[in-house]
């Protein structure tokens, strides 16, 4: 992979740590190009830890930090040389194809428009994540960037999901629905009621209401709701993957014939361990934005940095942002 990505180093919980593991991890495996954005001193000091002989890495110098309690507007006003404005900057001129960030949501979002723009015809940007279904994995999108949204946004996620879905996890007319309380037409609210109508009449694969249980059971690719209940629903999945692992392992512990039943199905469990950890799914990529950005979760690990800096550069090859402006 011959892209180079630009890594905020400095915006995650365990940062630069788990950022530089990741990238190291990302140049030894797929041959990625990275540029380690944040405080030279610290990101060294972490580099020093690693093997990174014949590794295409640079460090390049921020001052500052936007923290997680940080206000996104306030953060794009007054700190001009923070890592996550640094990385989109070496990304606009030209230095970088896309930016992985692990910091504030809210103000990566910010700077990606303030610094890329829009996709002409976007109305609102948007963030999309992948959550594994019973076959493979389903685009949810928004998942927090709007929480008050109109019919016309709604419709342009739908859009914006589809040619991700399509390009980048290679699914012919991905099948999209509009997550309601019912598959009922009756169902759902003002919101949902205009959205409907407008999708039944887009060239999208509309296949109407969805429900919750939807988004796991692997009938739908894309689904599509405003960022407050898109954020509720990764929560509640988060919480839920960690809640299932817990109470399996409390039964396996308190039962010897469990014990010996895992010893046996192990690798059944590691398997499904993989396919429900976040971290297998990198990050999620800013939708709507005139560029590539993608947003890890603040806890992420290596693991989920080096997938996330793979899939930066497989989605800033396809260049979504202008198959959207075509369409749009």
């Amino acid at each position: 992979m011959s892209f180079k990505i630009a890594v905020d180093a400095m915006g995650g919980d365990n940062s630069p740590a788990s950022e530089v593991a990741g990238a190291v991890d990302a140049c030894r495996k797929w041959g990625c190009r990275v540029i380690l954005v944040g405080d030279t001193q610290l990101i060294e000091a972490e580099l020093s830890k690693h093997v990174t002989q014949g590794l295409h890495l640079e460090v390049y110098h921020a001052s500052e930090v936007v923290g997680m309690h940080d206000s996104p507007s306030d953060a794009v006003r007054k700190k001009k040389d923070s890592s996550i404005r640094v990385a989109f900057n070496l990304a606009k001129q030209g230095d970088a194809c896309a930016v992985v960030s692990a910091g504030n949501s809210g103000a990566i979002m910010a700077f990606g428009m303030s610094v890329f723009g829009r996709v002409k015809g976007v109305e609102r940007p948007a963030i999309g994540t992948s959550l594994p279904n019973l076959d493979d994995q389903t685009m949810v999108l928004d998942m927090g960037a709007n929480v008050d949204c109109k019919p016309s946004h709604l419709y342009q996620f739908a859009i914006m999901g589809s040619i991700y879905v399509e390009h980048l996890l290679n699914k012919a007319k991905p099948r999209v629905g509009l997550l309601s309380n019912g598959e009922e037409e009756k169902k759902g609210n003002d919101l949902t009621r205009e959205t409907h109508r407008l999708l039944k009449e887009s060239h999208l694969n509309y296949l109407g209401y969805v429900e919750g249980g939807d988004v796991y059971n692997g009938s739908v690719d894309v689904v599509v709701c405003d960022g407050f209940v898109g954020n509720v629903l990764l929560k509640v999945s988060e919480g839920l993957a960690i809640a299932i692992g817990t109470m399996l392992k409390r039964e396996i512990e308190n039962r010897f014939l469990a014990k010996m039943g895992y010893c046996l199905s192990r690798p059944a469990f590691d398997a499904f361990k993989k396919k429900i950890n976040p971290a297998e799914y990198g990050g999620a990529p800013l939708l709507g934005i005139a560029g590539t950005g993608i947003v890890c979760h603040g806890s992420s690990d290596p693991v989920a940095i080096s997938i996330a800096i793979r899939q930066a550069g497989e989605y800033a090859k396809i260049k979504i942002e202008e198959k959207l402006a075509a369409l749009l």
